[in-house]
């Protein structure tokens, strides 16, 4: 479990392709810290650390989480939003996330409000009844808050405000437009959809 709190920025160092692909992160955290076999949350994906060294660890990418994040997540230089497991006692910040990605949207535009960064999401069918506005949602393993929702005729476009702490701490600060992001739904709302999916 994570709470969409993001404790440093990572950098895919290599890319090695092993039958699943193996990438090499480099970090700033204390891996004397960090077992092996510990998760850690790269970019909204809960991954094993399988290897590490002291300022970086490596992890296994199988071809299912390939397929089900942004498309070129994977790319040697790529930085990542990093958050390790959360601990029993931990202060929960941001709100309950499991690092299982559940589709991923667009980043349709980009806007300055004041201080602030307003960013337009578009997402499709699977995604958008699962989009609340004031509910809760994880982009890139970021916890943030939906503003406001639209529905397309193909899909939702929502958007979130980052304040400018939060795209300091995050890879935030590089979105642009024709970007893609993965999108954890709020586990909640996760539940509540396969409720009703049962009912029908």
């Amino acid at each position: 479990m994570f709470t969409g709190i993001i404790t440093d920025i990572g950098r895919i160092e290599a890319v090695e392709q092993r039958g699943d692909m193996r990438c090499r992160i480099a970090c700033a955290y204390d891996m004397a810290t960090v077992d092996l076999g510990a998760s850690i949350a790269c970019s909204g994906v809960c991954l094993t650390v399988v290897d590490k060294g002291d300022d970086w660890f490596d992890v296994d990418v199988s071809a299912e989480t390939h397929s089900r994040t942004a498309s070129d997540m994977w790319e040697a230089g790529r930085r990542l939003n990093l958050e390790r497991a959360l601990k029993v006692g931990d202060e929960l910040g941001g709100h309950i996330v499991t690092g299982h990605v559940d589709g991923f949207g667009t980043v349709e535009g980009v806007t300055e409000v004041g201080g602030s960064t307003r960013i337009a999401i578009v997402a499709d069918d699977a995604i958008a009844p699962f989009i609340a506005a004031k509910g809760s949602v994880a982009l890139d393993g970021v916890s943030l808050t939906v503003n406001e929702v639209e529905p397309l005729s193909e899909g939702v476009r929502f958007g979130i405000n980052v304040i400018p702490h939060t795209a300091e701490q995050t890879t935030f600060s590089e979105m642009v437009p024709g970007r893609q992001v993965n999108i954890e739904i709020d586990i909640l709302a996760r539940y509540l959809g396969r409720m009703m999916e049962l009912r029908r």
